[in-house]
């Protein structure tokens, strides 16, 4: 077999072991070294190609934002932060249709800010919102949909580790993807809940919910002892890196500790639930790691076999256009993502197009925010949907089934379709506030 054919059979096979249960980055290792040896014959030379990705990634400077940004997001988790952020914002949308989905999806946009983790927001407000939906009569698949659909937002919102680990598969900087993530975040929040208010007012039966006449607006000082902690520590981590006041590795020494403080203040942490947050930041930070050492291989091994220069040289003799290339792009993100989590999608996809978006001219952070957020979609979509798993399994309700969650997340991924298309098309929303 010549060395293209081994590249590209490699590809297959670690897509078909992470589809059969293989965990991903022994998946990645493994074929990726198996390739190396095949190609060049040589035992020795894949041996020290693995060193070099091992020790490249655990002496990256910037992977010091791994471990400090996902404690802040445990323990601002464990704080209680996310159930004040959504107290605020349903005492604001309450008296809309759909206001408490609105203030779903507002909120959700707020504690992506400090958590970045999808997983961590879809199973906060499957606690939180879905029982006050619920109660207010709302449509069951409309109440477990909007909390999938925004959970989204905690890896397109900076502090994001999907973010983190584009940024070192592109070898882009941190800095500069948070900064990118901020508007289309931002823009796919207001998309949501423009959606939510057109729901609605055209299908009212999907959304269900009461009015509430009633209700009583929460007075200004509540909002502000209940969103300071949040805000603050927005500023610090977001603010510090804008300004340049702060790297992103400081920033998330800032964020970490300024997380820790609120809890300490708040009381709602114990020494045990401590040691809990580090050694579960141990557990992520070593899995995110190996993810990352792995890419590194798998990128050698596709650079070894010509297979990004073979699949170039086939689009520039089609002639393909960026639109075209583009389509093949997303078409490619929104197969895996049923089959794949966002990080596979990522550590796959990314090496064997990032050599035909390079010669283009196109900006690799644009290219990073169109990967997230189009990887993203496979967390609301079966048969993988990790979002919809996790909210159903929060929830443990026999009222509500793994369909539910899945047929009342579709609408927003739709929407996220719709939000990638104009980020493809306008890339300067992504560039905004690095311009």
């Amino acid at each position: 077999m010549t060395p293209i054919e081994i590249g590209v059979a490699s590809v297959g096979a670690i897509i078909v072991l992470i589809y059969l249960g293989v965990y991903i980055p022994i998946a990645l290792t493994a074929v990726s070294f198996v390739a190396i040896w095949l190609m060049r014959d040589n035992f020795d030379l894949a041996m020290n190609l693995l060193k070099i990705a091992a020790g490249d990634s655990a002496m990256e400077y910037t992977f010091a934002t791994v471990p400090l940004f996902t404690f802040m997001g445990l323990v601002v988790s464990k704080a209680g932060l996310g159930s004040d952020i959504y107290e605020v914002m349903s005492s604001g949308f309450r008296r809309v249709k759909g206001g408490i989905g609105m203030a779903t999806v507002g909120a959700n946009a707020a504690f992506a800010a400090v958590t970045g983790s999808s997983i961590a927001s879809a199973s906060v407000f499957a606690k939180v919102s879905v029982p006050q939906m619920m109660l207010n009569d709302y449509n069951p698949r409309f109440a477990v949909g909007v909390v999938a659909g925004s959970s989204v937002l905690g890896m397109i919102i900076p502090p994001s580790a999907m973010l983190i680990i584009y940024s070192f598969v592109a070898e882009q900087s941190v800095g500069d993807m948070f900064l990118a993530g901020v508007v289309p975040g931002l823009l796919l929040a207001v998309a949501y809940i423009g959606s939510i208010w057109v729901m609605g007012r055209l299908f009212p039966n999907f959304v269900g919910g009461r009015k509430a006449d009633e209700y009583e607006f929460m007075p200004w000082r509540e909002i502000a002892s209940k969103m300071l902690p949040t805000l603050g520590l927005i500023t610090i981590v977001l603010g510090g890196i804008y300004t340049g006041w702060l790297t992103p590795v400081e920033a998330g020494a800032a964020g970490a500790l300024t997380g820790l403080m609120i809890a300490v203040v708040r009381r709602s942490m114990s020494l045990r639930g401590l040691w809990d947050a580090l050694i579960e930041t141990g557990h992520i930070t070593a899995t995110i790691l190996f993810l990352i050492t792995a890419a590194s291989i798998y990128s050698r091994m596709l650079g070894l076999a010509g297979v990004p220069n073979e699949l170039g040289d086939m689009l520039a003799g089609s002639n393909a256009s960026f639109v075209q290339i583009m389509v093949i792009y997303v078409v490619m993100m929104l197969f895996l993502g049923t089959l794949l989590d966002t990080a596979s999608i990522i550590l796959i996809v990314v090496p064997l197009f990032l050599p035909l978006i390079e010669p283009m001219g196109l900006s690799l952070v644009w290219f990073g925010i169109i990967t997230v957020v189009g990887a993203e979609i496979g967390l609301l979509t079966p048969p993988l949907g990790i979002s919809c798993f996790v909210i159903k399994a929060t929830l443990d309700d026999d009222r509500i089934s793994l369909k539910d969650v899945f047929l009342g997340a579709l609408p927003f991924a739709g929407i996220m379709l719709v939000v990638l298309i104009l980020l493809i098309r306008f890339p300067a929303l992504s560039l905004y506030i690095l311009n």
